[in-house]
């Protein structure tokens, strides 16, 4: 645990604990199980849904705590710290539900948020395609009116608890000619007619986490299904991520110091030319730089989700920097926690090999860094170019 004084309250220390306490007593003891099975979490859901945490960013009128990013960040530390794919299903089911209380009508709101908050219906976020990525204004998914219908037809690709989730928001192009401006987002139902999931993607890691195809072939859905209005999809899309990728960065965070604790434990028990190994300096400077860049990560994403509670309305070069910077460190730490364990960092019987091959889709997934990095950049010239 972090030993610097974030100042949180009392309500935010106590999702700390909570959260800490499902990873601990709830994850951790099947985390190796979960990975090794490729088996889907839905206990771990539950334990969650019954501590309220999918309810912490839902307003309390639709049953939820009407927190922000800040209490998310922090719920999604402590689980990572137990299993990030775990916490990647937990995490998504937020990232497809920000479209919902973001633009969703009235009678939208109070149809699936309730549900949502209370971990009875899992939602999955639905805009990536094998040819649209990064490049949203890819998309070749489309959406045309019928009558009282919307029909759906396309494919989305790698989509996080695909075939678990009841609820998924989907981009899908309503006019090609206008590019990203063309864009419209959908709410599609599992059980609608015309929809049909892939098969279950087989990983390098997050094993526990469901990754499938969504196939939309002549999908059908109401008229009322429609996100806002002809045209937002794309806004809406990155104004989803730009909300959701601080809390990326708090899964990295809490993956990090788990691969941390994990490499100083060992490191004061392992035994080496008659003494322990953290005594040797070169290990000690390797833990010195893990812990210092685990800590620079968690002040900038918790600096970062403040900011974005304030109300600050451009938010895609800091929610992109709470991401990259988090997800970078959480790469080389793992890979350093496995180096200082040595031929047991490689072995399935102790955590951080797990560990590594799980950090490296959270330089992927939810913007790849190298795009990140452009975002960034982007964002400074026109900053410049106004002085």
């Amino acid at each position: 645990m972090a030993q610097v004084n974030y100042f949180l309250t009392e309500e935010q220390q106590m999702i700390v604990d909570l959260a800490r306490q499902i990873a601990v007593e709830k994850i951790i003891p099947v985390r190796a199980k979960l990975d090794e099975n490729e088996e889907f979490p839905w206990d771990i859901m539950k334990d969650i849904a019954q501590a309220d945490l999918f309810g912490l960013y839902v307003p309390e009128e639709y049953g939820g705590f009407e927190k922000g990013c800040f209490e998310n960040c922090l719920a999604l530390e402590q689980l990572a710290y137990g299993c990030i794919a775990v916490t990647t299903t937990f995490a998504a089911s937020a990232l497809g539900g920000y479209p919902i209380l973001l633009f969703g009508s009235d009678e939208q709101k109070a149809r699936y948020l309730p549900d949502i908050a209370a971990g009875k219906r899992l939602v999955a976020f639905g805009l990536t395609e094998a040819n649209a990525g990064s490049d949203a204004a890819g998309i070749q998914t489309t959406a045309v009116e019928d009558g009282d219908l919307w029909v759906l037809n396309g494919t989305k690709q790698w989509i996080t608890s695909g075939g678990e989730a009841e609820i998924y928001t989907i981009v899908a192009m309503t006019n090609k000619n206008k590019g990203a401006r063309g864009a419209t987002s959908f709410i599609v139902e599992k059980g609608d007619p015309g929809f049909s999931f892939g098969k279950k993607e087989r990983k390098m890691g997050l094993n526990a986490s469901s990754t499938r195809e969504l196939i939309l072939n002549g999908c059908r859905i109401p008229k009322d299904r429609i996100l806002g209005r002809k045209g937002q999809g794309f806004i809406m899309a990155m104004r989803t991520l730009d909300i959701a990728r601080p809390g990326i960065g708090a899964i990295a965070v809490g993956l990090g110091q788990a691969a941390l604790d994990e490499a100083v434990k060992y490191a004061r028990q392992r035994i080496q030319f008659g003494q322990p190994i953290i005594a040797f300096q070169a290990l000690q400077h390797m833990l010195a730089d893990m812990a210092t860049k685990i800590e620079a990560s968690r002040a900038l994403v918790y600096s970062i989700a403040r900011t974005i509670d304030e109300g600050t309305k451009d938010t895609a070069k800091i929610s992109a920097m709470a991401k990259l910077f988090a997800t970078d460190m959480a790469m080389q730490v793992t890979t350093d926690a496995v180096q200082i364990l040595g031929g047991y960092g490689y072995m399935k019987s102790y955590p951080v090999e797990k560990m590594m091959r799980d950090a490296k889709i959270l330089q992927i997934y939810e913007g790849t860094n190298q795009i990140l990095r452009n975002v960034i950049g982007q964002a400074l010239n026109k900053e410049y170019a106004k002085k």
